[in-house]
């Protein structure tokens, strides 16, 4: 257990060191500003990519809730197309048996 503690402080200690060591050999660099371009966007993709300039935080609590709705709702709507065309996967019959 004594050796595990050792081995984890030291990995812990080196990674935590990197970023310094990194900073010390010269230059800080600029800081980097990631912004989607607008200009040619209208309607709902404007909006989309002005709401992921002003605010990270919305922007993906509103992406984690969108992709989970949207797959249920092509799920759905795959469900009713297959079924509309005469595949019915809810009574099949298993071809491995």
């Amino acid at each position: 257990m004594r050796r595990f503690k050792t081995l984890f402080m030291s990995l812990l200690t080196f990674v935590l060191a990197i970023p310094g060591l990194a900073l010390a050999a010269g230059g800080g660099g600029a800081p980097v500003v990631i912004v989607a371009d607008t200009r040619k966007l209208d309607g709902v993709m404007a909006w989309w990519a002005n709401l992921y300039n002003e605010s990270h935080i919305q922007f993906t609590t509103l992406t984690i809730i969108l992709i989970p709705l949207v797959g249920v709702i092509f799920g759905v709507l795959a469900d009713i197309v297959m079924n509309w065309i005469g595949i019915d996967l809810k009574s099949r019959e298993l071809a491995e048996h």
